[in-house]
């Protein structure tokens, strides 16, 4: 009877469009009947589901995406201490800072929001901290629908007039206009007030309710993301356990009678993911091999850094067990702590005996040691440098003396522990409470007067600490930024401090316009002396004459770029020198100015070395190029593009930029591992200059795992 039976079930389907029902009548005392369905969905309560695929658990598929944000997780608020920064102002005083500042229309919202306050007694002269919470959540909610203020004001005839509207609340009108307005510099003035905050639908899981219903072992995929490497690849090894396994008849959601607090799959589902597990362990091993067993799957590639984003390729490269390769490495080891640092050693040595050939360009004494050839280029850098100054296996090049890389490697030479430490002042800035990302509410006290650093392991939140909490509460403090500190109680002691600056190693500029003449201010004194030669005076040049950002004395044929792009149309573009001023970047009226026979191109032109040279005998000028000189960038040169740069010169312009600065000995520095890219010689020359800010009564806090 299979056959009949397999005819009249597609045909019960048919009829009931996808739907059957199948009477079970074997026992004669108690009939039930079974509703079947070949429809992804609920016979009961109707509920649907798309067929299950790899792009349901996708939050860049729209197949997979929360469709409230978009699989973002997050949404932008308007933030009410982002509208109030100042909660010790009155309303009357500007506390509501998208209504008072200088913009057509506001003088409406100012007499509204007197009117309103008038209406409900709401006093405008009394600082905003000490208004009662129903008070303040009229001012910034509203109040009922149906509650009218009234407006007076006068007419362009100077006629009295009254004019009645509903008081929406400062929230709720910037809401509104958000939404309203098709103006993105009208949506961008507005974000200026707002947070993100976790989608209220699907909470930050980023995923559809659908997606998050499929468990593994009663796990959704966004608690599985949540896990570490670490954490992951036990998960793996638990699941993997056949000696735990429950048999074929026990659900996964079921725990063992055994092990009551451990989720575990059946047999069958175990053979199923046996191949998936597989691949999951070898690539999760690959990750904790190079020292990512910190990261959570989850995290968002743009806040990794450059060197944990390059160990995350690295990682792909090991899956592959390719041979015969030829790998270049760009110093795999920043931000590395030397605990992490052997098992990335071991990493490329093992891709070595597989077969390949592994080039790393490296400053970290452990990886040059582990080497089996190295290759020192030098003597020096920029100009000075360019040549091969030993190429030979280890042993051999410990024993170059030319070599200052093998100096240092031998012992020869080395960066000075201080015989002193300084004493300090005995004030304290004291963080209390700091529970942002894995910080467990803890107080931290910096000591003021001192060069600080702040280490740990990869991961153990000093960035979290130190930048997230610590430099952006600073930065409110001292300039209302608009940055949301982490999580904190208070921090006390800024009554001790007067400013506070981080010295990154973002590019000083984005454009080839930018460079460390224009941005340690040199090339403004530079400009000045060219303007006040003789000549210059008598043909009425000023200073902006010699700039190649305005017209006047710039070449009009590249508008001072010094180079023309060509579209190529279907190919990438090509950049070719200036025919008119080849690549001078100035017109000839400009460059027939001349101070000690060099005209402002052949000036931009120079090292800082030759710099401090040939204005020797100008104060102004000197000064700030002996400041370049001293963080050890005497081979750049003036006019260098800004995108030329590496982030480590671009942290050191920056330092030099704020030693030039008349110093007010409460500043309160930050660096972020400030020896990134940095040679043994230039991290002695960093420490010198770190000292000397310290030596000038500031605090200078360095996030740093190398041990000099």
């Amino acid at each position: 009877d299979r056959t009949r039976l397999a005819d009249s079930v597609e045909t019960a389907i048919k009829l009931g469009g996808g739907v059957m029902m199948v009477t079970d009548v074997t026992d004669s005392d108690y009939q039930r009947d079974h509703l079947f369905s070949e429809h992804f969905a609920c016979v009961h309560c109707g509920v649907s589901l798309p067929e299950i695929e790899p792009r349901s658990f996708s939050f860049n598929s729209p197949h997979g995406a929360c469709p409230a944000c978009t699989g973002l997780g997050t949404e932008l608020e308007i933030d009410s201490d982002l509208v109030i920064p100042d909660r010790s102002k009155a309303l009357n005083q500007g506390a509501i800072a998208p209504w008072t500042r200088e913009r057509s229309g506001d003088s409406y919202y100012r007499q509204l929001l007197e009117a309103a306050a008038g209406q409900q007694g709401i006093p405008i002269d009394v600082p905003v901290r000490e208004l009662p919470p129903a008070q303040l959540n009229y001012v910034l909610y509203g109040g009922r629908r149906g509650e009218q203020v009234t407006l007076q004001y006068q007419t362009s005839q100077g006629l009295e007039r009254t004019y009645t509207t509903h008081f929406e609340g400062v929230i709720p009108n910037l809401q509104r206009r958000y939404r309203e307005t098709s103006s993105d510099y009208g949506k961008d003035e507005l974000e200026r007030y707002m947070a993100q905050r976790n989608c209220p639908v699907c909470h930050g899981r980023r995923l559809k309710p659908e997606a998050l219903a499929v468990t593994v072992a009663d796990k959704p995929i966004d608690a599985i993301t949540r896990m570490s490497v670490t954490e992951m690849l036990r998960w793996i090894e638990v699941l993997q356990d056949e000696q735990q396994g429950n048999g074929d008849g026990q659900s996964a959601s079921e725990p063992s009678s055994s092990e009551p607090d451990t989720l575990l799959l059946t047999n069958r589902q175990r053979m199923i993911a046996r191949q998936i597990f597989k691949e999951l362990h070898d690539r999760l091993s690959f990750m904790a091999n190079v020292g990512l067993d910190y990261l959570t799957i989850e995290r968002r590639a743009a806040t990794l850094s450059g060197g944990e984003a390059q160990r995350i390729r690295l990682a792909t490269q090991i899956g592959s067990r390719l041979m015969g390769v030829l790998y270049i490495l760009d110093e795999p080891s920043i931000g590395l702590h030397p605990r992490d640092n052997g098992r990335l050693i071991r990493t490329l040595l093992g891709m070595r005996d597989l077969g390949n050939t592994v080039i790393v360009v490296e400053h970290d004494e452990e990886t040059m040691r582990s080497a089996d050839w190295i290759l020192d280029m030098g003597p020096g850098a920029g100009e000075l440098g360019g040549e091969i100054v030993c190429s030979a296996p280890v042993d051999e090049f410990l024993e170059c003396d030319e070599s200052l890389t093998a100096r240092y490697l031998g012992g020869l030479q080395k960066i000075p522990v201080p015989a002193e430490r300084r004493p300090g002042d005995g004030n304290f800035l004291t963080i209390t409470g700091a529970a942002e990302n894995n910080l467990k509410e803890l107080t931290a006290r910096f000591p003021l007067r001192k060069l600080i650093a702040v280490t740990g392991v990869s991961g153990s939140g000093k960035s979290s600490l130190v930048v997230e909490v610590l430099y952006k509460r600073l930065n409110q403090y001292f300039y209302r930024a608009k940055a949301k500190p982490g999580k904190h109680d208070i921090i006390l002691g800024l009554e001790y401090i007067d400013k506070v600056v981080n010295i990154d190693q973002s590019p000083i500029g984005r454009t080839p316009r930018s460079n460390p003449a224009t941005y340690t201010n040199v090339f403004t004194d530079i400009r000045q002396l060219f303007a006040r030669l003789p000549e210059s005076k008598a043909r009425g040049y000023k200073p902006g004459r010699f700039s190649f950002n305005v017209k006047g004395g710039r070449c009009e044929a590249c508008r001072g770029d010094g180079i023309i792009k060509i579209e190529m149309q279907f190919l990438p573009d090509v950049y070719v020198p200036c025919e008119v001023c080849h690549g001078k970047r100035y017109n000839r009226e400009a460059l027939e100015i001349r101070y000690k026979g060099r005209d402002i191109a052949e000036v931009l032109d120079m090292t800082v070395e030759e710099g401090l040279q040939f204005f020797s005998n100008v104060p102004r000028i000197r000064n700030k190029l002996q400041t370049l000189s001293d963080v050890g960038l005497g081979y750049i040169r003036l006019g260098q593009p800004a995108t030329t740069l590496s982030g480590g010169e671009a942290q050191r312009i920056k330092l030099s930029k704020e030693l030039s600065r008349r110093a007010t000995g409460r500043t309160f520095y930050m660096l972020d591992e400030p020896t990134t890219g940095l040679h043994f010689a230039d991290i002695e020359k960093l420490l010198q200059v770190l000292h000397r800010l310290v030596d000038q009564g500031n605090t200078v806090v360095v996030i740093e795992h190398n041990l000099d």
